[in-house]
């Protein structure tokens, strides 16, 4: 057995008890959740260990104890971007949209030059129906982004973002926001819808498109959502 072997030539590894564990997954989720366990009562800083424990509990819908478990784990380990990631995952499968933001914001701590994360951010407010902080989040996005061509599809989701919340707050101004972040209104606001329907509409242009066939999916339908 190949891992009999390593375990003998590398006693006591962490590397080599997650190979273990991962073995175990593959056959019954159940007993690698008690090798993990049996596992952290002896090494109780084995970071790999603890994320595949996690990792089972989710597998097998422990929702609950997931994110108890992951809660804890980054009390011990603060920096662990990937942690924040999924537990604003987490709770945003369970509609927590506000402690999903309260993870969120910790991932944006530790990578603020991100802009992925910061368009999760800016989704997950929008979700949380809390429009005046998704549109700062979408308009640091589009800061975030170093070139149109590399954050293409990044940047297409943040524009697509900026144009629904300022066609919401269009309608409705005084909308509330439950994080108090004050809306953006007036000239401001109209300048970025256009600025938004003018962004869509290059990137959805005949010109814009990257198939071979000449055609740019969805181009019509986005169209006639931008009034074209």
């Amino acid at each position: 057995d190949c891992i009999a072997r390593l375990e003998v030539q590398f006693p006591k590894s962490p590397r080599v008890d997650v190979l273990r564990g991962m073995r175990i997954e593959a056959k019954d989720l159940g007993l690698a959740l008690e090798y993990y366990e049996h596992t952290l009562e002896n090494d109780e800083t084995n970071v790999a260990i603890w994320k595949r424990l996690i990792a089972v509990l989710r597998q097998q819908n422990k929702t609950e104890r997931c994110v108890k478990e992951l809660v804890t784990f980054l009390d011990t380990f603060y920096s662990d971007l990937e942690g924040w990631l999924e537990l604003a995952d987490l709770y945003a499968s369970l509609n927590l949209y506000t402690r999903s933001l309260q993870a969120l914001s910790h991932a944006l701590l530790l990578a603020p030059q991100n802009p992925f994360h910061a368009l999760r951010f800016a989704e997950t407010a929008y979700t949380a129906n809390d429009i005046p902080l998704a549109l700062r989040y979408y308009l640091r996005t589009i800061e975030l982004i170093d070139s149109e061509e590399d954050g293409k599809e990044t940047g297409r989701r943040a524009w697509f973002g900026v144009k629904l919340c300022t066609s919401h707050l269009s309608r409705t101004p005084n909308l509330p926001s439950e994080s108090n972040t004050l809306p953006v209104q007036g000239k401001n606001l109209a300048a970025l819808e256009v600025l938004a329907t003018e962004r869509l509409s290059a990137a959805y242009s005949s010109t814009a498109n990257t198939k071979p066939d000449g055609k740019v999916p969805g181009r019509k339908e986005v169209l006639k959502w931008l009034g074209q």
